[in-house]
This record gives C-alpha cells, sequence and structure tokens, in this order.
C-alpha cells in the first residue's frame, strides 16, 4: 500500500490501511488517521495531524508553511478532521503564533483543484470548494457553505453556514448564513434554498428566511427593525437566531468584518 518511490519522515504516524503513491512525501510530526489515500507527488509536508479517510490527491500540498510575514519558523499546525477529499494541487497552509497556532479543516468537505485554504483558517464541516476558490488567512467559513469556482475570500472574513458564494466573486466582508452572495462588488443575491432543502431545513424555516432576506436586502429595512417584524409575526427558528446573531457580530466590527487583526 506504499509504494515504494514514497518518501516518508521516521517520525510521521501511518494508521491502518493507508494508500501512500508514487513520489509522494510525508514529513516529520504527521499523523494520517486509518484508511486515509495519499496520491502520486502529493505532499504532507509537516506538523499536521488528520483523521480518517482522507483523499489527497496528486500535486496537492497540505501542511506547508504559513505564506505570511509573521511567521518566523515558530512550531504551528494543521489539522482535518476525517472524510475530506482534496483534489489536485490544493494547498492547504499551517497557522500562524498569531492567529492561535492552528489552521482547521472539519469533516466531509470537497475541495476542488487549485484551491487554496491559507493560515489560521477555520473551515467547518461538509464544505464544498469549487475549482480554484482562495482563503485568505483567518478566513472563518461555518458548516456546509459552498463555493464557486474562482470566488475569493478576503483574509478574517467571515462565510456563514449554507451560505453559498458564486462562481467569481470577490468576498470582502462577512457573507450570511443560507444565502447567495456573488459579484463584484459581492451582494446578497437570494436565499441558498436549494442549499437549506439538501441540508434537510423544514420549509417553514426556508419561508422564514426567505422572508428575512426580503425584508433586510430587497426593501432595505433597518435590521433592527426587520426582525422586530419577523418577531411579531410568529416565533424565530434557530436558523433566524443565527442569522440575527451573524449580522449583529459583523455590525459591531470594523469594514463589514466581524473578526479583526
Amino acid at each position: 500500500m506504499i509504494h515504494p518511490t514514497a518518501i516518508i519522515d521516521p517520525g510521521a504516524e501511518l494508521g491502518e490501511d493507508v494508500e501512500i503513491g508514487a513520489g509522494a512525501y510525508i514529513g516529520p510530526q504527521v499523523s494520517i488517521g486509518d484508511h486515509c489515500v495519499i496520491h502520486h507527488h502529493a505532499s504532507v509536508v509537516q506538523n499536521t495531524r488528520m483523521g480518517e479517510r482522507n483523499i489527497i490527491h496528486a500535486g496537492s500540498v497540505i501542511g506547508g508553511d504559513p505564506q505570511d510575514k509573521k511567521w518566523q519558523g515558530e512550531e504551528t499546525w494543521l489539522e482535518i478532521g476525517s472524510d475530506n477529499l482534496f483534489r489536485e494541487h490544493c494547498t492547504i497552509n499551517r497557522g500562524t503564533v498569531q492567529g492561535g497556532g492552528v489552521t482547521r479543516l472539519g469533516n466531509g468537505c470537497y475541495i476542488l483543484a487549485s484551491s487554496h485554504v491559507a493560515h489560521d483558517c477555520i473551515v467547518g464541516n461538509e464544505v464544498i470548494m469549487a475549482n480554484g476558490v482562495l482563503l485568505g488567512g483567518h478566513v472563518v467559513v461555518e458548516d456546509q457553505a459552498g463555493f464557486g469556482g474562482l470566488a475569493a475570500v478576503h483574509h478574517y472574513a467571515t462565510v456563514g453556514r449554507l451560505a453559498f458564494i458564486g462562481g467569481m466573486t470577490k468576498v470582502s466582508t462577512d457573507a450570511p448564513p443560507f444565502l447567495i452572495t456573488e459579484g463584484n462588488p459581492a451582494r446578497v443575491r437570494a436565499v441558498n434554498t436549494v442549499g437549506m432543502k439538501r441540508a434537510g431545513l423544514d420549509e417553514s424555516v426556508c419561508a422564514w428566511v426567505k422572508e428575512a432576506q426580503r425584508l433586510l436586502y430587497n426593501n432595505n429595512m433597518i435590521r433592527r427593525e426587520a426582525f422586530q417584524l419577523l418577531e411579531q409575526r410568529g416565533e424565530v427558528p434557530e436558523e433566524g437566531v443565527h442569522l440575527r446573531s451573524f449580522l449583529r457580530r459583523s455590525e459591531e466590527g470594523r469594514q463589514g468584518r466581524a473578526i479583526q487583526p
């Protein structure tokens, strides 16, 4: 299961039934869980922990040095969950001390060719990144968010749960959950109805989010007034509470981003 031309550091730890292809490189302080597949000429550079059943395709560089001038060789890490797919030429960098020391990806993510996850990013579960998506440093991506090809996210921005970012979109501020953000400049265009239905959200929740989107973005109501009106119409679902708190955090930050340097 390990090709004779693969290079594996003596300090690396490999789980059961791990496949490593020709010319692959597994560096120091790397831990690879059971049933992972590292295709030919992929690299897991160093200081990386990953769970089970991850698949890394050819040319990917996982656990590379952070591309940040603040990094001066300190020991930092990359942590990856289970059941993730990384297609060809993905690059996932370790964290920096200033950002907490760790870049994290959750479980069940689908990261397509030539995508990049920079230092100190926190990526949730079941995130889909189409080809060539770029996440700047310190970006947070909540669970089940999706990205069209060549979308780029500004450092310190947050992409909400079940948000969808259209292809070639420049995201320079927080992108709210459950909604579709696209264009240059980016703006909220619609509700991510397809994503919410696929995630199993109830029809009533989808309808609530659609009305919230209409009031907040089509009618241009003040957010506080829009949510007061929604509360008067009935119980606010859990997803509505999350949307409200997400938007509040963004407003309390600077330049439309809740997370600050």
